[in-house]
């Protein structure tokens, strides 16, 4: 680097801490406290942003996974399981991201309070599952839900309707970072408030949080005494991410000097996960490689589904003891994800995130296994929720597993249009979900509405153009077509 740019570096830098200092100055001491931590942390992650320019892979050093880094998801499961199950299900401890809001679905709050089937929250669905697994096995398997400042309030007020389930609820806070002006590389607050012009000078840093957050929030420590060793981490929209016994078994039944201290969950890659992170082998470590890693020239060999056959569920099965290591020789070294945001009135920021699977070239033993599609299953559009909400799925003690009358294994491709889109609007465009046990592709375009008890099975695709409206009849049933034009059923 020319010294012309150290120095400028360097004054950022100063400039940087200068600010910080600033807005600490503007807290009250419970505040100041909480932020002095994050802003630790975030010091360090805009030092390494300084650093580093460019995409932080080079192309030519990437190489496939060695084929044992990667097994089999069947391999693992035809070991059976042992009689003791139940002493190594009581050193788990679930772990949810729970740091979304539901705004790109139209919904205020936290995603996970969001009714996914039969009045049924994400958050319902995972305390259902866990409280199935503590009774079945007389466990204490724990939960335990990262938070961020846009979600906490809202579900620590939930929490006290699960008091009388037998599942033990923990949460924490992920940090609370700065968003900063993309010209001048300073924060845009003005203090350390969150409401008025300060609303939006503030964001969640990425899952990648989770470790330093973990640990500041003393509840790595608190789990690590009372005998917890690893924890399953996914995201709380992912309806497929169930504790797995075959996974949980295959990291105790590993011998004490090569114990695996990470897991990361694949599965195979479809046309529709071209952008997924995906896993490749690095300067002899694995390596979680993110879409905006990529340099420009190489995107669309990264998407193809031909060189990177898989991609990361972000299910992740990680040590405890690992992490407490790591954290505190501070040698977790995840990539910087540098996301541009256009605030409302005009402002560019950024943010700088980090992602939780990063981590893997960081562990011990670390690997993939190639899991079936069905551990998949996020929920980010009302598309989706049709899916989940529909007799595709049948819903036991909190999970949902695919219809046994379904005759083939994959998912249908549905496509619902910008009508659809807010979960209310969604809903009242449905008298009931349609049977789909037969569907393979829907596309519904425009302001269309379904009757009660409506069946699509093959390819159907609904087009109402602007102006026009269709209303499918109750009892309809549409296999194989193309519906167009203008239709209205109205009450006599």
């Amino acid at each position: 680097m020319t010294e012309f740019q150290e120095k400028l570096r360097e004054q950022h830098e100063k400039s940087m801490h200068q600010e910080l200092e600033t807005l600490l100055s503007t807290g009250s001491p419970a505040s100041t406290e909480i932020s002095r931590k994050d802003f630790d942390g975030f010091k360090k992650l805009f030092h390494r942003f300084l650093q580093v320019k460019g995409p932080s892979v080079d192309w030519a050093k990437i190489s496939r996974p060695p084929e044992d880094s990667i097994q089999p998801y069947e391999k693992i499961r035809a070991k059976g399981l042992p009689a003791s199950i139940s002493a190594s299900l009581n050193k788990l401890v679930v772990v949810k991201l729970n740091g979304g809001l539901g705004t790109s679905m139209g919904c205020k709050g936290p995603k996970s309070l969001i009714s996914v089937r039969n009045e049924n929250t994400f958050l319902d669905l995972t305390v259902q599952q866990i409280e199935h697994l503590n009774k079945t096995y007389d466990t204490n398997v724990a939960l335990v839900l990262m938070n961020s400042f846009n979600t906490d309030e809202d579900t620590k007020k939930i929490l006290q309707k699960y008091t009388h389930h037998r599942v033990k609820i923990h949460t924490f806070n992920q940090s609370r970072y700065p968003r900063i002006n993309k010209e001048s590389l300073l924060p845009i607050a003005n203090d350390l408030g969150m409401s008025g012009e300060n609303s939006e000078a503030w964001y969640p840093p990425g899952h990648g949080d989770i470790y330093a957050s973990f640990a500041n929030s003393g509840l790595l420590d608190q789990l690590i005494a009372e005998g917890k060793e690893y924890i399953f981490v996914s995201n709380i929209d992912n309806l497929g991410a169930t504790v797995d016994l075959s996974i949980l078994n295959h990291l105790m039944s590993q011998p004490a000097d090569r114990r695996c201290e990470f897991i990361m969950e694949v599965t195979d890659k479809t046309r529709a996960d071209v952008k997924g992170g995906t896993l490749i082998q690095y300067e002899n470590h694995l390596r979680l490689l993110e879409i905006a890693q990529v340099p420009k020239a190489h995107v669309d060999e990264f998407k193809s589904v031909t060189k990177f056959k898989i991609f990361n569920t972000n299910n992740l099965w990680i040590s405890l003891p690992a992490i407490k290591r790591l954290q505190e020789k501070n040698s977790m070294d995840l990539e910087i994800i540098v996301n541009p945001k256009t605030l409302d009135g005009g402002l560019n920021v950024i943010q700088l995130e980090t992602a939780v699977g990063a981590a893997i070239k960081s562990f011990d033993n670390a690997m993939g296994i190639n899991v079936p599609r069905s551990r998949f299953l996020p929920v980010k559009t009302s598309s989706d929720l049709l899916l989940v909400m529909s007799n595709l799925y049948t819903l036991d003690a909190g999970s949902l597993t695919m219809s046994k009358k379904r005759e083939f294994p994959t998912t249908p491709h549905v496509k619902l249009g910008s009508s659809f889109t807010k979960v209310q609007d969604f809903l009242t465009r449905f008298e009931n979900i349609p049977d789909m046990l037969e569907l393979d592709h829907l596309t519904v375009s425009g302001d269309v509405t379904f009757g009660k008890n409506v069946t699509l099975k093959g390819t159907v695709i609904i087009i109402a153009n602007h102006g026009d409206r269709i209303d499918i009849p109750a009892g309809a049933v549409l296999e194989n077509k193309i519906v167009s034009g203008n239709l209205r059923i109205l009450d006599h």
